[in-house]
Formats: C-alpha cells, sequence, structure tokens
C-alpha cells in the first residue's frame, strides 16, 4: 500500500464558492418559506375559483316541503314584499296594472347584457337578484345595470337553499355577496330574494325562521306572484302568457337572466313589455312599489327629485373598508379567473407530455434492452487492461471499509486511489489499515468531491478510470461489465446501474422504485439517443484522457457528474448505459438528509444545464446534446416536475369542486401508466415486484417532497444562492448481496 501525504502548512483560506455558500444557508429558510407561500397562493386562488362557481354547497333544495304553523297568516295570504318596520312583519302588494319586473341567478356574461339592452330601449326599469360569486366573477355587467337605473338584490353567494342552513351560514351568504356588490359597483342592498322561493304562501317553519332574522337585520324579502317559468323553456307564447297577472292585478314577476340557456327569455321580453303597456300597464322597481305605497299611506304627492334614485331606494353607498375590501375580493376574483383556465391549459399541455414520455420510455427502453442483450452484440474486443477506480471519502468510517473489501473480489484487474478530503472520523486509517497492496490513500486538505476526483484522475496509472462514492459497494463483475463499452474508441464515458441497498427502510423503497425506473427507462432511452445527461457518481467510468481535455470535475457546480457529462458531449465523446454492471449504494436514513441530497441534485443540475447553455446552438455530432439532450431535461427533469404539484392541486380540486368519482377514476389511471412502467422497468433489471406495493404511497407522500425539494432548487436558482457538497450521515448497512455477480 502507498500513503501521499501533502505537507501539512497553514489551513488554507476558503473557496469564492464556500464563502458564498455560507451566505447562501442564512436564506435557504426564507426561500423555502417563499416557496411555500407560492403554493399556498395558488390553492388559495383555486380555492376561490371553485368557490365562485358555486359547485360547493349543493346547487339544489334540500327539502321538498314542511309545515307553515309557526308562520303568521297574514304573511301567507299577503302580498310578495315582506317589509319588517318597526319589528313587525308586514306585506306589500303590488298596485294594480303596475309590474316589478325581477331578474334572478344572474349576471351572467352572455344573457344579462342583451336583457340591459331590451330594458334599456323600451325604457323598462327591473330588480335583479344577483348571485354574489356570479357578480365578483361579472362586476362591469353589475356596475351598468346600476348605471342604467336598475335595482340590485341579494339572492345569495351560491345560490344554496338556506332553510336548514346554520346561522353562521347564513350570515356568510349576505356578507360576501354585500362585499361582492360593493367592489363591482360601490353599493349595498336591503333586497333579498331566496334561492328556490316562490309565493309567500310557500313560506314554511323552516325558512320563516330565516326571514325574520334578515328582517332583523334590515332586509326586505321579496316573493313572486306571477311566475313565467321561462327556465322550462316552454316557447315565447307560453312564457308572454304566464307572465302576465289576472284582471289587471298588480304583479311581481320573475324572470331569469342566467342559470342555463335564455334565447326564449330574450325573445319573449319585448313582446311581454309591448303587451303589458298596451293594456295600460306601468313597469317599476321593487323600491318603487314600496314608494308608491308610502306616499298613499300618508297621502302625500310623489316626491320630488330623480325618479331613478327612488326606483334605487334599497340601494346604499359603500365606503371605508367595506369598499376597498369589495375592490380587493374582485381583484383577486380577476386573478383567479384568468389563472385557474391558463394552468388548466398548461396542466393539459403537460399531462400529455408525461403521458408521451411514458410511452417514448417504454418502446425505447424495450428496442435498448433487446439491442444489447442480443446474442452478437458486442463493444469489440474484449477490454482486459487495468483501470483506475477512484473512491473519493469525507468521513466515511462506517462505509470505507465495506467498500474496498467489494472492489478486493474485482474480476478485473484494478489499481485503487482513496482520495480521503480531510477526513476527521479516521477515514484515511481505517484504508490503510486493511493491508491491501493495490490500494493508495492520499491525503488532502478538505476541498470538496469534484477537488478529489479531479486528485485522484492526476494520481492514476491507467488510461481508463473508474468513479465512485465512499459508501458504494460494486460487486466481483462490476468494473469489468464497466468498462467493455470502452472498445468502442468512440465512447468517452460508461453509467452504470446503481441498486438502492437498504431498501427495507420506507424510505429505501420508495427510492428503489425510483432509481430502477430512473435506471432502466430513462437512461435506455437517452443512451438509443445518444445524449445521456449524468453518469452517476456511484458508478461511472471514464477515459483519462476525456477527463483531462474537459478540464476535469468542474467546481462550478453542485452536480459535478452531471457537468463533465455534459461536457464530454460537447467535446465529441459518446456516453452510454451499462445496465448490467451493478453498484450497490446507501438510500438516506431520514426525510431531512433525503431533501439534502435531493436538493443538491436538482439545484446541481440547474446549475450545469445553465452553465452548459451555449450548448444549444453547437453544430454537429457534438452539438446532439443541445438538440435533443438539453431540451428533454429541462422539459422532462425541470418544467413537468414543476407542474406536477400543480396537478395534483387540480386533482383535489376536481375531487371538491367538479366530480369525485371521475377525478378518482383519472387519478388511477394515471397511477396505473405508472404502474405499468415501473413494472417494465423492475422485469428488465430483474427486480421483485413486491415493492411495487409502495407505489401508490410514494405518489402520495415521497412524490409530493421531491417536487418541493425542485420549487425550492428553482427559487435559490432565480434568488443567485449557491450551496456547497453535503455530507450525508451513513450507517454503513449496505453489502454486496448474497450470489449477486
Amino acid at each position: 500500500m502507498t500513503t501521499t501525504t501533502p505537507s501539512r502548512g497553514r489551513r488554507r483560506a476558503p473557496s469564492r464558492m464556500e464563502r458564498a455558500a455560507g451566505k447562501a444557508a442564512a436564506l435557504q429558510r426564507p426561500r423555502v418559506v417563499l416557496a411555500l407561500l407560492l403554493l399556498l397562493a395558488l390553492v388559495c386562488v383555486m380555492l376561490l375559483d371553485g368557490y365562485l362557481r358555486a359547485e360547493v354547497g349543493g346547487d339544489q333544495r334540500v327539502r321538498t316541503g314542511a309545515s307553515s304553523s309557526d308562520v303568521p297568516d297574514e304573511i301567507l295570504d299577503g302580498g310578495p314584499i315582506v317589509t319588517f318596520r318597526g319589528g313587525r312583519a308586514t306585506t306589500v302588494s303590488v298596485p294594480d296594472k303596475t309590474i316589478a319586473l325581477t331578474f334572478d341567478d344572474g349576471p351572467d356574461p352572455t344573457w344579462t347584457p342583451q336583457v340591459l339592452a331590451v330594458l334599456e330601449k323600451y325604457d323598462v326599469p327591473a330588480t335583479f337578484f344577483l348571485v354574489g360569486s356570479m357578480v365578483s366573477r361579472h362586476p362591469g355587467i353589475v356596475e351598468d345595470m346600476v348605471e342604467q337605473g336598475h335595482e340590485v338584490g341579494i339572492h345569495t353567494f351560491t345560490h344554496v337553499d338556506l332553510s336548514y342552513q346554520s346561522e353562521a351560514r347564513v350570515r356568510r351568504e349576505m356578507e360576501q355577496t354585500q362585499l361582492a356588490l360593493a367592489g363591482a359597483a360601490g353599493i349595498t342592498t336591503t333586497l333579498f330574494r331566496a334561492p328556490y322561493s316562490s309565493q309567500t304562501d310557500a313560506i314554511d317553519d323552516y325558512s320563516w325562521p330565516v326571514y325574520e332574522k334578515l328582517g332583523q337585520d334590515g332586509y326586505t324579502s321579496v316573493f313572486v306572484d306571477t311566475d313565467s317559468d321561462d327556465w322550462k323553456r316552454p316557447g315565447v307564447a307560453k312564457i308572454v302568457q304566464w307572465a302576465t297577472p289576472e284582471q289587471n292585478e298588480g304583479a311581481s314577476v320573475l324572470f331569469h337572466d342566467a342559470g342555463g340557456e335564455r334565447s326564449q327569455t330574450i325573445a319573449a321580453l319585448p313582446k311581454y313589455i309591448e303587451k303589458m303597456r298596451a293594456k295600460g300597464y306601468t313597469f317599476t322597481t321593487v323600491s318603487g312599489v314600496l314608494n308608491q305605497q308610502e306616499q298613499e299611506q300618508q297621502q302625500v304627492p310623489a316626491a320630488q327629485g330623480d325618479g331613478r334614485t327612488r326606483l334605487q331606494a334599497a340601494h346604499r353607498r359603500a365606503t371605508g373598508t367595506l369598499l376597498y375590501e369589495g375592490k380587493a375580493l374582485i381583484a383577486a376574483v380577476a386573478v383567479a379567473e384568468v389563472a385557474v383556465p391558463t394552468l388548466s391549459v398548461g396542466l393539459m399541455v403537460v399531462g400529455v407530455a408525461v403521458l408521451g414520455r411514458f410511452g417514448m420510455m417504454l418502446i425505447l427502453a424495450r428496442r435498448h434492452h433487446r439491442q444489447r442483450n442480443r446474442r452478437r452484440f458486442s463493444w469489440g474486443p474484449d477490454v482486459t487492461r487495468p483501470v483506475s477506480v477512484i473512491v473519493p471519502a469525507y468521513n466515511e468510517k462506517e462505509c470505507i471499509a465495506n467498500t474496498l473489501h467489494s472492489l478486493a473480489r474485482s474480476t478485473h484487474p484494478i489499481e485503487i486511489i482513496v482520495v480521503d478530503d480531510g477526513s476527521t472520523d479516521g477515514t484515511a486509517e481505517i484504508a490503510e489499515s486493511l493491508g491491501m497492496p493495490n490500494v493508495r490513500v492520499i491525503r488532502q486538505a478538505n476541498a470538496g468531491k469534484p477537488a478529489a476526483l479531479n486528485h485522484g484522475v492526476r494520481s492514476a496509472r491507467y488510461d481508463i478510470v473508474v468513479m465512485m462514492d465512499g459508501d458504494t459497494v460494486f460487486e466481483p463483475d462490476t468494473v469489468r461489465l464497466l468498462v467493455q463499452p470502452f472498445a468502442d474508441p468512440e465512447v468517452g464515458a460508461v453509467a452504470g446501474n446503481a441498486k438502492v441497498g437498504n431498501r427495507t427502510t420506507v424510505i429505501g423503497a420508495w427510492q428503489h422504485i425510483e432509481y430502477v425506473m430512473g435506471f432502466n427507462l430513462d437512461r435506455r432511452m437517452y443512451d438509443l439517443l445518444r445524449c445521456m445527461p449524468t453518469i452517476p457518481g456511484a458508478i461511472g467510468a471514464f477515459r483519462r484522457e476525456a477527463v483531462l481535455q474537459a478540464g476535469g470535475m468542474s467546481e462550478d457546480t453542485l452536480a459535478e457528474d452531471t457537468d463533465i457529462t455534459i461536457a464530454l458531449h460537447r467535446a465529441g465523446w459518446r456516453v452510454v448505459y451499462q445496465e448490467h454492471a451493478r453498484a450497490w449504494t446507501e438510500a438516506p436514513g431520514s426525510l431531512k438528509q433525503l431533501w439534502s441530497q435531493r436538493y443538491r441534485w436538482s439545484y446541481g443540475t440547474m446549475q450545469a444545464l445553465w452553465k452548459h447553455r451555449k450548448s444549444l446552438t453547437d453544430k454537429g455530432p457534438s452539438g446532439r446534446f443541445g438538440r435533443v439532450g438539453m431540451p428533454l431535461v429541462v422539459l422532462f427533469q425541470i418544467v413537468t416536475p414543476l407542474f406536477a404539484p400543480l396537478i395534483d392541486v387540480f386533482t383535489v380540486y376536481a375531487m371538491i369542486f367538479v366530480d369525485l368519482r371521475a377525478s378518482l377514476l383519472a387519478w388511477a389511471a394515471v397511477l396505473g401508466v405508472q404502474l405499468l412502467c415501473a413494472a417494465y422497468a423492475f422485469r428488465l433489471d430483474r427486480e421483485k415486484y413486491r415493492y411495487l406495493l409502495m407505489m401508490p404511497l410514494q405518489q402520495l407522500a415521497y412524490r409530493q417532497m421531491m417536487y418541493l425539494v425542485l420549487i425550492h432548487s428553482c427559487v435559490t436558482a432565480l434568488t443567485g444562492g449557491r450551496l456547497r457538497w453535503q455530507k450525508l450521515k451513513r450507517t454503513g448497512e449496505v453489502g454486496t448481496p448474497a450470489g449477486a455477480g
């Protein structure tokens, strides 16, 4: 054994990267918070959008009828307008030959403007009972409505039957609608019409307490005594006929300007107005009826002033906090109205891309497997010359012995170079104490993994170097199989097959699934496309000449393995995957360590892609990675995973607001496709299928964590932070499996 020890001088000053890392460390928590806040903001926007579409709360009547023994007879037998002036419930009837024209369920962007145009043409005022969620989505229509002199009332926020709702729910429905009106038109109103209400004789013991409570709060409840039933779409003639009062009586007449296809309503409305005017009727609002009744009771002449103002007497000007909160609601809804459809389209594109990727991986992985495993396939003459195996080690006392013992059983001639990167736990001493004749231990002051690998490459005796991690275990045939592709002079590097050794843990099982799919589908696909993005640090082989030509392992990024792989592509070398060369590595033992590892990988990959962004314009064979590999990696390793959490959020959104069964079936279908891909990857690698039982849980927990890691990495990249090479705690429990090789 040969030991090389550098002179022990003054400790080196921190590098530029390490100084930047120190500053970045203090910023990591705010970045995590920012990433979570962005996701929370999106969730809030989607919840608001779902709530506004009135798909929560049951847009249907929850009861079919009940007794009315507690309702006063004068209410049941009275007029269609119920007031509570002075705390006493009274009804008001519409005077003879007078129509209080009312519309429910709006505003609707298609039908309400057409209704307003007809009313403006005939100079007819009306009262619109508006759904708060629709007001917040179409505030401009409400503003036009009020400016034209029409009156508005509340029809709840989500068009829910209030009879069985809690007092808090009733109050919330009213307050939210008032807030929407304040933001849309700068007003509030005292008029109310309950969804699914009709005439006063339909009031029962469940609904009457609601009207009483609202009456105490100053609301006037408005019913109908003549219903056009236009929602049934019976034809224009029937609508006009059913909306006509009998024997010149006055009436509160109901039409609808939303809630369905209203072309018959639009066609019937001019005919109805012309018919009623021909019969001597006048049109007014609910406030106009109340104003006329008050004048008759007091026997005073009609009030002087703007007639339109008297017809809008139920309106109150919104001021102060209410006005600003209302405008904030309208602004938030405007964002939701744009964001949710845009994201929906984007996610459809992402979904198609993901499914396309699955299909491409299956096709290309099968082709790769058949091509590399046919009897006649050969890289060329067997590679039998010795190679150098470089083991960078930093505080690997738990693992270094297992690593070196596994290399000692190699069936291929090797020299082993252990580069101790300033370990403080006796790693170098353990390596030396094993007494292996083909092991050299090189000590260096702590400088990071790239520096350790470069030191090993410069010290290597042979033209092929194998790089592995200090916690990795090789099978006896691993090195021999790994170097055979170098029989092809175009090959500059070879990726091996990394396996998770401690797969008995939950985290290990999750990573096992991920590794098998990644190595047996992704890498096979990239190999055939000749754009392999990464030689894994756990097992990779390189031509020493190619590494030195590329400038060695760079310290510019945290993903030195991705960095050197892309550099080799750009230098014109071919990078391939050798599936049968297997290495066993240890998965992180805790979620915290897993987060640290994946955070470094994700961020390092982004750094490497950005560093080699000019590969997009490389010409000739060396530009293949830029033309094919770079777009694929960016799309499927950054963009698609970034959108993946949104797919999950949209799935939950659809379950809550749209269709639970259909959403569950869609989620199960996607899971089924992933299971199919995973099962095929397991088949290629001859792995046991029982681990796939963990896949549904992996999709619900592990995958979400990986998404957050990627978001965190993107935020760090966008804010210009940097990280340092992080050492994970190892247990040394991974050894070469019995019978492996």
